[in-house]
């Protein structure tokens, strides 16, 4: 039975996750129009970082190289105790996907000029993820009305909830 849960997704993988990085500006900046979870690969310092939430998403990107989705730019800070065996801060890093993952992602990205950016980075069974999402960029007024409508909204939701109640006793 302990091969029963490989390659299925329950509702307890959502429970087991501990969320370490967001990139909230990620979905400031950017339209997401399809995620997808991806393994990465890390040495043994990273990870230690990565569980003291030394990490940020804010500059980085996905790229895909011969068939292979490669994260740059992604800042994990050294390791204090990892002494002389420590990592590179910025160096790339290999995200782990199936080739069919690889090639669907890969032909949106290249033919609608979509770029792959990364949302979160998480804990799950305690292997690092990254959530990555295909992002259509945003211009500048789309920013404003995307603003202006979610400040409608909050208005609109507190005026419902601060309204006297019409209800007779």
């Amino acid at each position: 039975m302990a091969g029963s849960r490989q390659g299925k997704k329950t509702a307890d993988d959502s429970a087991d996750r501990q969320i370490v990085c967001s990139n909230r500006r990620a979905r400031h900046e950017f339209d997401v129009l399809d995620e997808l979870d991806c393994g990465i690969v890390l040495t043994g310092s990273e990870v230690k970082s990565i569980r003291n939430h030394k990490i940020t998403l804010d500059e980085s990107y996905a790229r895909v190289d011969n068939e292979e989705v490669w994260l740059c730019d992604c800042d994990i800070a050294e390791y204090a105790q990892a002494s002389i065996y420590n990592h590179a801060r910025q160096r790339k890093r290999k995200l782990l996907l199936n080739r069919r993952e690889i090639r669907k992602f890969a032909e949106a990205a290249e033919n609608d000029g979509l770029t792959l950016v990364p949302l979160q980075v998480f804990f799950q069974r305690g292997f690092v993820k990254i959530r990555l999402g295909l992002c259509k960029g945003r211009k500048q007024h789309d920013k404003r009305q995307r603003l202006k409508e979610e400040a409608d909204r909050r208005e609109m939701r507190s005026a419902r909830m601060h309204a006297p109640s019409t209800k007779r006793r």
